[in-house]
């Protein structure tokens, strides 16, 4: 039989967020995948776990986690670690999750510290919905073609951001979203930890004067949808109803489905969609 692929969730920052589980499962797995092995040893060390390590990141992901799918086909159990939070989130673990469930090889996940989470629980925004988007790509186009998507959603936003990156992306920010709620959060369960709930504006500010330390969870507040929905009624006047109920048919909806979704749109009943046509 084949091993088990263990995702161990470690600490973003205090040692003692770390699970009972996870440090038993570090101790008893056959080997330890880490992103870092030097951050890792000192993790390790500290809870007295002298399991074989190896690396495995983003440089070498698809030769190690080949490696890594034999051993676990030859029985082996693995840990995989991350440097700080949950292994599959915004990091190389992803893919070798991937090939796991490709290979037919079990994966489970010990549950624990995730910046993420962390964050939007103290934020003080909506938390029933929300678009977590990790770090934004470097590369300009994709950069802000991702920007403009958010400039649209509805639900909450959670981007990670380094400390030096940290006032271009909240220009970018303000520039595309527009002034909102925010809270940004940095040195998470930390001695300095810290949750600073105003707004995009009001937070750029304080970061062109105050230079920032640590890696920082920006938690936005997602676009009103009423704004939406007043935007679209607003661009649907510059067409006529019969374009706009048209518009629906070329995608496929038949006569009756394209005057509701119409009259939807524009906040008309289907009957008054009717009656118009009918009209002419």
């Amino acid at each position: 039989m084949s091993g088990t692929l263990f995702l161990c969730a470690t600490p973003i920052g205090n040692l003692e967020d770390i699970t009972l589980r996870v440090i038993r499962t570090l101790k008893e797995a056959d080997l330890i995948a880490a992103e870092d092995t030097r951050n890792s040893i000192r993790l390790l060390n500290h809870f007295d776990i002298h399991t074989p390590m190896t690396s495995y990141h983003e440089y070498n992901k698809i030769e190690k986690g080949r490696q890594l799918v034999e051993r676990l086909l030859e029985g082996k159990n693995i840990a995989l670690i991350t440097d700080a939070g949950t292994p599959g989130i915004s990091d190389p673990g992803e893919e070798l999750v991937k090939m796991c469930l490709e290979a037919g090889i079990t994966v489970t996940s010990l549950p624990g510290p995730c910046a993420c989470i962390t964050a939007l629980t103290i934020s003080g925004l909506p938390t029933r919905r929300f678009a977590f988007e990790a770090f934004l790509p470097s590369e300009k186009k994709e950069r802000r073609r991702i920007l403009e998507e958010l400039e649209r959603e509805t639900r909450t936003i959670i981007l990670y951001e380094a400390p030096h990156r940290l006032v271009k992306t909240l220009e970018e920010l303000l520039e595309i979203l527009g002034d909102r709620r925010m809270t940004l959060c940095r040195e998470l369960t930390k001695k300095h930890e810290e949750g600073f709930a105003s707004t995009l504006s009001q937070v750029l500010e304080l970061y062109r004067q105050k230079e920032p330390l640590g890696e920082c969870v920006l938690v936005i507040e997602g676009k009103d949808r009423r704004e939406i929905l007043a935007e679209e009624r607003e661009a649907w006047e510059d067409i006529s109803i019969e374009e706009h109920v048209k518009l629906y048919e070329e995608k496929g909806s038949p006569r009756k489905e394209a005057m509701k979704l119409a009259a939807r749109d524009r906040g008309m009943t289907r009957r008054d969609i009717y009656q118009y046509l009918l009209g002419k």
